[in-house]
């Protein structure tokens, strides 16, 4: 893939993950307008977080995974991979609605695994709700299977954009359902919300995943490609063998994140016991998770989702240098996002969320900032990981790469637990996003050692004097502006909403062209892809549609 082309297609998918990011936090705001960040919150959110963990588990990794490959050495058929396409879509299809009615019946004993906290003698209320939500929601996963698999074959086919502007459809209609719930029914808490509300807000969000998934099905069509129902696993035999290895993949990852949930509605719970208003548990580490994926999503699954079909291709042709000067090269670009807004999370965590999340006390929006700063040490390693496993799955690696993932969450699970028995209950949750960086960091480690059987050696020495440059003008020019806000605060003056949204603003403003002046005199070539990315959204390519 030519550099105008890359960037060309990662230019329109950014502009639509933007586009989806921005109505995202409007819908994210709402929620947390409406349902806080306490227990009710909880509820919600481990409910509505399952059919995605269900998803991934089983089939999600699988298919994001194996898909697009597996596609693109079908093109060579002779119906040119309609047959194949639709006979894994018709065979995914039926596993989720198995999957799905199996959830449904099962939802206490789901409820029970990611959240026993909610099962203890006078929490009653918190577990009922939460099973509700979790049968209301869980249709969601063959809806999201539907999105993935269409997505992946448009995809395959060179159509980027549609699979990052499709979200854009469920946070609108996320949008109208809170913003009418917050209108309609203000003041809910767990003792006042009726099961005809949990049924208006647990069907709402499915049908906003309904809505992402049917904006899809007019994009295929228009690509001419002819699915219909077709039985059988004739030609699926690699397919479901590669699967394999990547279903244990996600297994560990999702076994890591089970003990993330575990371990934040623990503290949820106990700060409740203790007496603590302020919501510290799952909920402030969703919201701060979902902030620090902005910059991730807006590059990151950009370029990766961009160079997948050409990393494919390279290594059906046996070209592993070149596969290796890809990767380094997306690497290098995505520090160009990711690096300066890690180090604006660590800065100005705090800031950020209290202008992001209003409608609530300033301190429960502060202390998603504080999860959001932990967080932040391990965004840039996150980013280089996910582009180094597309490396494994273009060599059709799936064995390889679950080494990796299980030493990353080995460290996490360890640290979690020991941050659990440890901290106060109160700095628990702040403790699970700094054990989520340090276990991505020693996880990068372990992925470049295992790429090198299909790439040769990459070496952190060869992207690592770019980053550090970059991190050196990132803190040159955020610190100053760190140290006037916290002057600002140390002298006691008191801002308003709109005074701590101007402040943001004006950090914001500097902090980025600072940012540019500083990239640039520190010799980075690769701060002018923030141009053509921007020449890119005015003037996208027919490769990017």
């Amino acid at each position: 893939m030519k550099s105008n082309e890359l960037f060309r297609a990662s230019g329109i998918m950014a502009l639509g993950t933007i586009l989806s990011r921005i109505t995202g936090f409007i819908r994210g705001i709402l929620i947390v307008a409406v349902l806080g960040t306490a227990l009710l919150a909880d509820t919600y959110n481990v409910a509505n977080t399952m059919p995605n963990i269900l998803y991934n588990l089983l089939v999600g990794g699988a298919l994001t995974a194996i898909f697009i490959p597996q596609l693109v050495r079908s093109f060579a058929h002779d119906d040119g991979g309609d047959g194949f396409a639709s006979r894994l879509i018709t065979t995914i299809s039926l596993i989720l609605l198995v999957l799905v009615a199996v959830g449904i019946y099962f939802a206490p004993a789901l409820v029970r695994l990611y959240a026993p906290e909610f099962f203890t003698p006078g929490f009653e209320a918190e577990k009922e709700i939460s099973i509700a939500f979790t049968r209301y929601c869980l249709p969601q996963i063959f809806f999201l299977g539907l999105f993935t698999m269409l997505g992946q074959v448009a995809n395959a086919r060179g159509s980027f954009g549609p699979l990052m502007w499709a979200p854009i459809a469920n946070n609108i209609v996320g949008i109208l359902l809170f913003g009418g719930f917050l209108v309609l029914s203000p003041g809910t808490t767990t003792e006042t919300i009726t099961p005809l509300q949990i049924q208006i807000l647990g069907w709402g969000t499915t049908l906003s995943v309904v809505v992402q998934a049917f904006v899809l099905v007019p994009v295929v069509k228009r690509l001419g490609v002819k699915l219909r129902p077709q039985w059988g696993l004739a030609g699926l035999g690699k397919s479901f063998g590669l699967a394999g290895w990547t279903l244990l993949y996600v297994l560990i990852s999702q076994l890591g994140y089970l003990v993330t949930v575990n371990v934040a509605t623990t503290a949820a719970v106990r700060s409740a016991q203790e007496g603590i208003v302020r919501g510290v548990g799952y909920t402030p580490y969703t919201y701060a998770y979902f902030v620090m994926l902005l910059p991730y999503s807006i590059i990151t699954i950009s370029i990766i989702t961009a160079i997948l079909p050409h990393l494919s291709r390279l290594a059906l042709a046996d070209n592993r240098g070149e596969v290796r000067t890809q990767l380094i090269r997306a690497v290098k670009l995505v520090g160009v996002v990711t690096i300066p807004s890690a180090v604006a999370f660590l800065f100005f965590g705090p800031l950020i969320t209290e202008v992001i999340f209003i409608g609530i006390p300033i301190e429960d929006s502060r202390y998603i900032g504080y999860v959001l700063a932990a967080l932040s040490f391990g965004l840039v390693a996150f980013s280089i990981n996910l582009i180094l496993i597309r490396g494994f799955n273009a060599f059709e690696d799936t064995r390889t790469q679950v080494i990796s993932i299980f030493i990353i969450n080995l460290i996490s699970v360890g640290l979690s637990y020991l941050f659990l028995n440890l901290l106060k209950t109160q700095w628990i949750t702040i403790g699970l996003g700094a054990a989520f960086s340090i276990s991505y960091l020693f996880g990068l480690l372990v992925t470049l050692s295992l790429l090198k059987k299909h790439t040769g050696k990459i070496r952190v020495m060869d992207f690592l004097g770019q980053h550090l440059r970059l991190l050196a003008a990132s803190v040159a020019v955020m610190a100053p502006l760190f140290a006037l806000t916290q002057y600002i605060t140390w002298v006691g003056v008191e801002l308003t909403a709109i005074a701590r949204a101007g402040e943001l603003a004006i950090v914001m403003v500097m902090g980025f062209f600072g940012y540019l002046i500083a990239g640039k005199a520190a010799g980075v070539q690769e701060i002018s892809m923030l141009r053509h990315l921007r020449d890119s959204v005015v003037r996208p390519s027919k490769d990017a549609e």
